[in-house]
């Protein structure tokens, strides 16, 4: 899905980097969250939604929706973690929303040219100019 070509260590690293983010956020007796109703469901929509794009990045236009499935199933892996950890428990309902959220982010991402093409673009596309002329003395 890349139009850039990237080594296989490279294109594995960033979700690697969040994978290994919500394994260390999850072992975590308390994680610090509003106290709101549910609102832990929506950082499980999102944080899912993305480590699901990162992973379809990784793959072939074929095999995008290795995005979904990996990132569902490592919300399995994420519950049961948790399942070890006082004061944490096991809730369906974040797998659900982790599964939910790779599977927007990622049909969003292999079917949406425009998404795609956002998530895509070099943040580091023009050239950053000098600060200082090479012509220009500066006075101590």
């Amino acid at each position: 899905m890349s139009e850039y070509p990237l080594n296989l260590k490279s294109r594995w690293g960033w979700p690697l980097l969040l994978a290994i983010t919500i394994f260390n956020a999850s072992g975590q007796s308390a994680v610090a969250a509003p106290d709101i109703v549910s609102i832990d469901k929506v950082g499980h929509f999102g944080v899912f939604g993305l480590l699901g794009v990162l992973i379809a990045r990784t793959q072939s236009s074929r095999r995008w929706w290795l995005g979904w499935v990996l990132a569902s199933i490592y919300g399995i892996i994420d519950e049961w973690h948790q399942s070890f950890k006082p004061g944490r428990s096991v809730e369906f309902a974040d797998w659900i929303a982790d599964t939910m959220g790779a599977a927007l982010a990622v049909t969003l991402y292999a079917r949406w040219t425009f998404f795609r093409e956002v998530l895509e673009r070099k943040i580091w596309n023009r050239r950053i100019p000098p600060v200082a002329k090479p012509d220009e003395k500066t006075s101590d």
